[in-house]
């Protein structure tokens, strides 16, 4: 019973007629269709390419022009007041974390960090379509998810000083390798585009637990780079074959680390992949929130009726450096930056959006900046003052149930050396100064 019930949900839908956010025109021929398929047969010689035929390239979906105006004939989201200036807070609060995180590296005080500057609204504004409950596989310019979530500015300066309140990883990650269960949040990895594969294993244990099967789905973030990995397209292969309500949010901001788009790709963006493995797909203009907002939503909506997958391809630029490790004008102009900075600034667009509603002004603008800038600062001062957590938690949470030898092996040699070198070599003495109990319950150990 048990497998003719998995061979049930793990059966493909061949025949089953893809659907993408505009209606698609069905072709037909006189001449039939092949076999059991939906391909018209024609004795035209005729070859497809998207990109040098000028035909039928992905459209961007857009709310808001460049000044914040409504587009003609768009539907705007219908959101109040509150909703909106809840927006616009979280989409500040990114670039003044990133101000002080930033400069704190430069200083030595904490040893990387990456921005998230003109990538805001689409941050921001998938995070606001999302369930809180929904499971979220990150690449790393994540952060503004989990202050949507609530997570607070306190443990996002923890889990980059790594002190003793750092809940994310208990100070043994790099900064903004942010996780947390509580929020729903997959700890954040290194390696480019692993958590692809495993949103669609996350997905389809969403699907097959009762309870969550038609209220969660899995969303994963991810840059343009990272598609060219393979992962990106085990993860779509696997999404697709095996379907599972994953919710695909590619960033495309123009850049990998250092390669231009240009250089990454021929083809019509990410988007244009999503149809080959016939997963929904739109592309939207990520530098416009409301946009996002309603494309993330209404994609939502489809993975949980369909139990399928949806790739969402949002269209922004990254205004920042790819890290604190990189040196963006190396590889472009900075005058092309600053005009992007100007010509088309996210966090501009919305509030112009916001003024022409009369729900923002001067005086407002000037007393959130304030505001945020004083709460991060306090907050990043308190952060700077706390210890790391106790030296022995390098050992703990590694494996589950009996600790193996080798984690004793390492625990014990560290014990040893700090016996006998911890009190006298003066380089160690300064550095178990900056843990809570200084070590101590290692050297007693």
């Amino acid at each position: 019973m048990i497998r003719t019930a998995l061979s049930r949900s793990l059966r493909p839908r061949l025949l089953q007629p893809r659907r993408y956010f505009s209606t698609t025109k069905v072709v037909t021929s006189s001449l039939g269709t092949l076999g059991s398929t939906q391909s018209p047969i024609t004795s035209e010689l005729s070859f497809i390419n998207s990109v040098t035929g000028g035909k039928g390239l992905i459209p961007t979906y857009r709310v808001l022009d460049g000044v914040g105006k409504p587009i003609d004939g768009a539907n705007i989201p219908e959101i109040d007041e509150a909703f909106a200036r809840k927006l616009y807070e979280h989409m500040q609060l990114l670039p003044t974390l990133d101000n002080v995180l930033y400069n704190v590296q430069r200083q030595g005080k904490i040893s990387f960090y990456m921005t998230a500057y003109g990538e805001e609204a689409t941050i921001i504004g998938s995070a606001a379509a999302l369930d809180n409950a929904d499971e979220v596989l990150g690449q790393y310019r994540e952060m503004g998810v989990l202050l949507w979530r609530g997570f607070g500015i306190d443990q996002v300066m923890a889990q980059c000083f790594g002190n003793e309140e750092d809940k994310s990883g208990k100070g043994r990650q790099m900064p903004v390798h942010f996780g947390s269960t509580e929020h729903h949040f997959v700890t954040i990895s290194s390696p480019l585009s692993t958590q692809i594969p495993q949103a669609a294993g996350v997905a389809y244990a969403l699907r097959r637990t009762p309870g969550r099967r038609e209220r969660n789905v899995a969303a994963c973030y991810f840059g343009e780079g990272a598609a060219s990995e393979g992962d990106f397209h085990a993860g779509l292969m696997l999404a697709s074959t095996v379907p599972s309500p994953t919710l695909y949010i590619v960033r495309n901001n123009g850049f990998a680390i250092s390669t231009p788009s240009t250089e990454q790709y021929y083809g019509d963006g990410i988007a244009a992949r999503g149809p080959g493995y016939g997963i929904d797909t739109i592309r939207v203009d990520g530098n416009d929130v409301l946009a996002v907002y309603a494309a993330v939503k209404e994609a939502r909506r489809r993975c949980l009726e369909q139990g399928r997958a949806v790739l969402i391809e949002a269209m922004t630029y990254r205004v920042g450096h790819h890290s604190t490790s990189d040196d963006s004008f190396a590889y472009r102009a900075r005058s092309e930056v600053e005009d992007r900075k100007r010509i088309d600034n996210p966090i501009t667009r919305f509030r112009l959006y916001m003024e022409s509603r009369g729900w923002w002004n001067a005086d407002a603008e000037e007393e959130l900046k304030s505001r945020l800038k004083a709460e991060v600062m306090r907050s990043f001062k308190r952060a700077e003052s706390l210890k790391r957590c106790e030296l022995k938690e390098l050992f703990t949470d590694i494996y589950g149930g009996e600790e193996p030898w080798n984690i004793k092996e390492q625990r014990e040699e560290l014990s040893q050396l700090l016996k006998k070198y911890g009190k006298d070599w003066e380089p160690w003495k300064q550095e178990l100064s900056k843990f809570k109990n200084n070590g101590q319950e290692l050297i007693d150990s």
